[in-house]
C-alpha cells in the first residue's frame, strides 16, 4: 500500500487541495492498477497523464514499434525512439517523470488467449485501439470480468468516448451489436487523422479512469461523448443497456472471446 512522504505531499499537492480528491482520494490513485490497450495516439496522453497524477501500476498493451509517421500524434513517443516497442517506450517515458509510478509492459496483440489473463491483475481498462477487433474482444472481456472500462475512438475530425461499468449500464455491444464489414471501414492510415484530436479524447479518457478511481463524479456510463473538432463541438448521446445485448443482455449468447480478425479488416 501507498504511504506518503513530503515528496509525495509536494508532487501531489494540487490534488490533495481538491475536496474531492484530498489525501484519501490521491492514496487511491497511487494505489490503482491500470491497464492500457495501445500506446498510440490516445494512449500516449491516458498514459502520460495517469502517470503525473500518480497511478501506482500502468500496464500497457502493445506490440508495434514506433515509426516516424507516429510522432505526428503520439506524444509519449520521440525521435530517439523510432524503431523501439511502443511499450517500451512508454515505459521509459514514464519513468522518467514519475518514479512513483510501476510500468508493467505487454509486447504482444490482445487476443482472446490472453486479454482475461493479463486484465485480470487490472482495477480499470482503457481501450485506445485503432481497429474494431480489439475494440470488440476489450470490450467483452471486460465485461465477462467485471471490469470498468474506457473506450475511446478517433477517426479524421471526429472522437467518441464512453465509459462501460459491467452490471451498471450499456456496453459496447449496445451501441453497435456487431463489427462493420471490412469492406465498411477505414484505419486511420488510409483515412487520417487530425493530430490534436486522439490527445483530447485520451485526456477525456484519463479524466474517467480518475473519476472512477477516486469516486466522485459521474462517468460516461450510459452515455457516449461525441466531438467534432471542425465545428468544437461536443454532444452527449444516451445510450441504454440493450436487453438484447449478446453479451451484457438478459440472455447473452457470447460467454467466451471471439477473435475477429477473419471478419474485420486491421491495420496495425
Amino acid at each position: 500500500m501507498f504511504e506518503f512522504n513530503e515528496d509525495h505531499i509536494k508532487r501531489y499537492s494540487r490534488h490533495i487541495l481538491l475536496p474531492e480528491v484530498g489525501r484519501v482520494g490521491q492514496k487511491k490513485i497511487n494505489n490503482a492498477k491500470v491497464l492500457l490497450v495501445g500506446a498510440g495516439g490516445i494512449g500516449a496522453p491516458v498514459a502520460y497523464y495517469l502517470a503525473a497524477a500518480g497511478v501506482g501500476t500502468i500496464g500497457i498493451i502493445d506490440a508495434d514499434v514506433v515509426e516516424l509517421s507516429n510522432l505526428q500524434r503520439q506524444i509519449i513517443h520521440s525521435m530517439d525512439d523510432l524503431g523501439k516497442h511502443k511499450a517500451i517506450s512508454a515505459k521509459e517515458t514514464i519513468e522518467k517523470l514519475n518514479t512513483d509510478v510501476t510500468v508493467i509492459t505487454h509486447l504482444v496483440r490482445a487476443s482472446s488467449s490472453n486479454i482475461m489473463d493479463i486484465i485480470a491483475n487490472y482495477d480499470i481498462v482503457v481501450d485506445g485501439s485503432d481497429n474494431f477487433p480489439t475494440r470488440y474482444l476489450i470490450n467483452d472481456a471486460c465485461v465477462l470480468s467485471n471490469k470498468p472500462l474506457s473506450s475511446g475512438a478517433v477517426f479524421r475530425f471526429n472522437g467518441q468516448v464512453i465509459t462501460v461499468i459491467p452490471n451498471e449500464g450499456p456496453c459496447y455491444r449496445c451501441l453497435y451489436r456487431e463489427p462493420p464489414p471490412p469492406d465498411m471501414t477505414a484505419s486511420c492510415q488510409e483515412a487520417g487523422v487530425l493530430g490534436v484530436l486522439p490527445g483530447t479524447i485520451g485526456l477525456l479518457q484519463a479524466t474517467e479512469v480518475l473519476k472512477l478511481i477516486i469516486g466522485h463524479g459521474d462517468p460516461l456510463c450510459g452515455q457516449m461523448l461525441n466531438y467534432e473538432a471542425l465545428e468544437m463541438d461536443f454532444r452527449k448521446i444516451k445510450v441504454k443497456r440493450n436487453p438484447n445485448c449478446p453479451v451484457c443482455g438478459d440472455n447473452p449468447t457470447i460467454t467466451e472471446l471471439i477473435d475477429y480478425e477473419e471478419f474485420c479488416r486491421v491495420n496495425f
